[in-house]
């Protein structure tokens, strides 16, 4: 057999016999599903309290994108745009209700102003707390984004938000807010532009919000994990001197296994669609290639005496669809029923690891 370079040795191929590899199987819900004047995208990771499951996800209703150059005060620049953080409950992980608004847009002049997005959420010692994207007015294509957190005694509310972001761009770099992200002067930081895609773990003792990061002068299809820790799930948190703690990965989907970290790695980048693990929850390491992985993931969390399988807590959950990856999804699903939809607005399915058959049941 040939030798392998470094590179080709880590990617030579699936490994099926791997623990850490799996294949996507992918269904249509009631509740959540396509609707031509809603947007819902990005839930969060899926909680099961007193017997009912919990999502929470990114709604906008109204007037489809418009882009940055024509968005006004009620027209959005992007599906995210002019959105709020809305949930959902089901007793079954395929019907879900939606209960309504979770997280309003603050008032003019406020840091969550123009929108509320991207939400992640974490149960911990009898409360809840819900991480999430915030954007100022007016919204440009370079205008800056952070992070946000809001807290509560129930999964139902009501929730009490942070009085400011808890993790915010790196100063560094100078931009037009007007302008396109390439077309910056001076470019910054790998996170001098956003922090967002936030989602939150507690281990040894403390806070970990992993994000993506965008830089001034970088493609958002550059984007990369950073983490802050914080010893108060308020914060203040600090960004680890280690970030960029990965290379590649959009939407951010990590989970905890035997101590460490474990990250489902889609659209971005060299390392782009692997499940990689960080023992110490920083330096990441790929240990599978993956194909067709649900986009914006969030997975059921799972109690720790469940977690007895690198994918366990990969098991299912919901993702959501666009009209660019409409067509991947579709691919070897042909019970989606989603033929007719041209999907101009995104919606929201549930995914299930393929290793859930043989080894979660």
């Amino acid at each position: 057999m040939s030798p392998l370079s470094a590179a080709m040795a880590r990617f030579a191929g699936p490994d099926i016999h791997s623990p850490w590899h799996t294949n996507f199987r992918y269904s249509p819900i009631s509740g959540l599903a396509y609707d031509s004047g809603v947007t819902r995208r990005d839930p969060s990771c899926i909680l099961l309290v007193d017997g009912r499951y919990y999502v929470w996800y990114t709604r906008h209703a109204g007037p489809a994108a418009v882009g940055h150059e024509r968005a006004t005060e009620v027209l959005p620049a992007m599906p995210w745009d002019l959105a709020e953080v809305w949930y959902a409950t089901s007793a079954d992980g395929h019907n879900w209700q939606e209960r309504g608004p979770a997280i309003r847009r603050g008032p003019k002049g406020a840091y969550d102003e123009r929108s509320i997005f991207t939400p992640d959420v974490m149960a911990h010692e009898g409360r809840f707390y819900l991480v999430y994207q915030v954007s100022p007015a007016p919204t440009w294509r370079c205008t800056p984004e952070s992070i946000a957190i809001a807290w509560s005694d129930s999964p139902d509310g009501p929730w009490t938000k942070s009085d400011a972001p808890v993790v915010e761009p790196d100063d560094s770099g100078e931009v037009d807010e007007r302008a396109n992200p390439e077309e910056a002067s001076v470019q910054g930081a790998w996170d001098s532009l956003r922090v967002h895609d936030p989602a939150l773990l507690y281990r040894d003792g403390q806070y970990w919000l992993y994000y993506k990061g965008e830089g001034i002068g970088y493609s958002n299809q550059e984007s990369k994990w950073g983490v802050a820790i914080a010893d108060d799930p308020l914060g203040p948190y600090r960004k680890s001197a280690l970030n960029p703690v990965t290379n590649s990965g959009h939407e951010v989907m990590v989970w905890p296994w035997q101590g460490g970290v474990a990250g489902l790695l889609t659209r971005c980048g060299p390392e782009r669609d692997t499940i990689q693990y960080a023992a110490d929850g920083l330096n990441f390491e790929p240990r599978a290639s993956i194909s067709r992985p649900p986009e914006a993931a969030g997975a059921l969390r799972i109690p720790p005496e469940q977690n007895d399988h690198p994918l366990a807590g990969l098991a299912w959950g919901l993702c959501h669809v666009t009209q660019w990856s409409l067509h991947g999804v579709r691919q070897g699903n042909d019970n989606l029923g989603l033929a007719q939809i041209n999907a101009p607005r995104d919606f929201l399915l549930r995914w299930e690891s393929d290793r859930r058959r043989s080894a979660f049941v």
